[in-house]
């Protein structure tokens, strides 16, 4: 007569206690923030203006020209520094 190994869950459940054991700690002192909400303000670019001068205009008072190029280029999802007249563009504050 052959015999059956039936399946057991008792394996299962020790690893899944065991990794809870370790995993709880360690996410207990995990700090989530929330992406706080940005500001803009919103301005449509001007014959001859470029993407440098739109920054230098609305540098902030501890940043860098090329720091708010980057960061108006992040908010409006512009691929190159190419702006035209006419363009509206979203500019951090």
């Amino acid at each position: 007569m052959i015999r059956r190994r039936r399946f057991s869950l008792m394996p299962m459940i020790v690893l899944a206690g065991l990794s809870l054991t370790v995993a709880l700690p360690t996410l207990s002192t995990m700090h989530l923030y929330a992406a706080g909400s940005e500001q803009f303000v919103t301005m449509t670019v001007q014959p001859g203006d470029s993407l440098w001068a739109i920054a230098a205009r609305h540098i902030p008072a501890d940043g860098s020209v090329q720091d708010a190029v980057d960061r108006i280029a992040a908010a409006n999802h512009l691929q190159n520094s190419t702006v035209v007249p006419g363009q509206q563009l979203k500019i951090p504050k």
